[in-house]
This record gives structure tokens, C-alpha cells and sequence, in this order.
């Protein structure tokens, strides 16, 4: 799959992400740092990484958010 096509996939995907996140915890804040921002430096990170050619083997965003989820250590920016 293209590099552009992942990135455009992981960002739908961490948009959904995050915007539960902030639903479930929205009173419940007791950090500078939202669900949203968060997830945007996330984001960030990945789309880094998939850029740099580190997802090749990755068939969707779905995979590379399970991967990321599973494993941060991948990030080199995170």
C-alpha cells in the first residue's frame, strides 16, 4: 500500500480514536496534556515513521495503529 494512503487512513483512524477519548474522559482531566493532543503527538510519530518507510511491510492503518498500540518502543520520536 502507499505511504500516502496509510498516513491518510492512521489519521481517521487516530481522529476516532481520540474523540472517544475525550467523550470517556472528559471530567476527568487531571493533566496539561488532552486526549486529543495526545493522540495528535501520536499521530504525529507515526506518520514520521511511515514516511521514513518503517510500516512498508503494513497492509492498513488499522495494522500500524495495533502495531504502535502494542509496541511504542517502534517510534523513534515518541
Amino acid at each position: 500500500m502507499k505511504r500516502e494512503e496509510l498516513i491518510a487512513q492512521v489519521k481517521e483512524e487516530y481522529a476516532n480514536i481520540a474523540s472517544a477519548a475525550s467523550q470517556q474522559h472528559f471530567h476527568k482531566t487531571s493533566t496539561e496534556l488532552t486526549p486529543e493532543g495526545y493522540y495528535n503527538n501520536l499521530q504525529s510519530a507515526v506518520i514520521t515513521e511511515i514516511k521514513n518507510g518503517t510500516f512498508d511491510n503494513c497492509r492498513s492503518g488499522t495494522e500500524i495503529i495495533n502495531k504502535v498500540a502494542a509496541d511504542k518502543s517502534i517510534l523513534s520520536d515518541f
